[in-house]
């Protein structure tokens, strides 16, 4: 059941009305991979760091059981470097920095004894980068996920992010990016088309109110749980990803119906995630928080009618 997971291993330095901190660890991988070790030991992370990159937070990952066998250390370069402030609304924000540094030329090495993964998240890189990862496995995992952003479905990259949805199982990706990648403002027409476009499930996250599943013929929607305080939403869509695949690869389920539950567990561990600066709420959960919980999103959507 070993999970691949690839993305941005970084530093961020993150400003919200709540507060503000120094450069912490983020990236998508880094999210991903801390949501699926709490569901899998076996998440395999694929990314690159510069020289400047702490050696205590590649400890950190490995205390959770995350191997960083695949994570390259670029002697004498800086690693990958985002500065945002958020407003009021959480929902809104401004890039103050972003300095690609090791990230600008990143050349995915998969090593061998990564090559017998099952599972593979492709976390939101270049369409490039994630085509070269799965071309560079020597065999095809059971599932394919990709998430990916508005930057890449515009040109000159829409044309290889379009290729690689072809090579992928499920693709997610917000309500904002959906309409943008469609043409379409009805999340169920804008679905259909994407669907065309060759994933056989496509995720749509609506942040703050939950996120849709889609296939052919079925949909699954999933509420957000309302939350008494969100501090930092950076890393949530992320933080999903790995809830949702690390919640597939250790049951060895990929039928609609899991993938259903997947969507619980995701949104359970992106509601973690926002309840503190980068990703300490989740460097720190035990098993007990995550079963209360997904007890709380059964208890929000869990209800009884009587018909006459």
């Amino acid at each position: 059941m070993s999970l691949l997971a690839i993305g941005s291993v970084a530093f961020d330095q993150i400003e919200t009305p709540f507060g503000k901190t120094d450069k912490i660890i983020g990236g998508s991988g880094t999210y991903i991979a801390l949501a699926s070790s709490y569901f899998t030991d076996k998440t395999k992370l694929v990314g690159v760091v510069g020289e400047d990159f702490r050696q205590d937070d590649l400890d950190m990952m490995q205390q959770h059981g995350i191997l960083t066998e695949g994570v390259q250390i670029k002697k004498g370069e800086k690693s990958f470097f985002w500065a945002g402030r958020y407003h009021a609304d959480l929902n809104t924000r401004d890039t103050l920095v972003t300095e690609l540094n090791v990230l600008g030329d990143f050349d995915p090495i998969i090593p061998e004894s990564y090559q017998d993964c099952e599972y593979l998240m492709l976390g939101n890189l270049t369409p490039a980068v994630q085509k070269t990862v799965i071309e560079r496995l020597h065999k095809r995992p059971k599932l394919i996920v990709m998430d990916t952003m508005n930057f890449w479905m515009t040109e000159p990259f829409i044309e290889e992010l379009k290729e690689v949805m072809t090579m992928v199982d499920v693709v997610s990706i917000n309500d904002e990016e959906a309409r943008l990648l469609s043409g379409e403002y009805s999340l169920v027409k804008a679905a259909k088309k994407i669907l065309a476009m060759g994933p056989d499930y496509l995720i749509i996250k609506k942040g703050e109110h939950g996120a849709l599943l889609f296939s052919d013929n079925q949909i699954f929607f999933a509420p957000a749980l309302p939350l008494e305080e969100v501090f930092d939403p950076t890393g949530a869509g992320d933080t999903f990803a790995g809830g949702f695949i690390g919640h597939l690869a250790s049951t060895k389920d990929i039928s609609f119906e899991n993938m259903k539950r997947a969507i619980i567990y995701g949104s359970a561990m992106a509601s973690f995630c926002v309840e503190k600066f980068g990703p300490e709420r989740l460097i720190k959960l035990s098993q007990e928080d995550i079963e209360d919980r997904i007890q709380e999103f059964i208890n929000l959507v869990q209800f009884e009618i009587e018909y006459n």
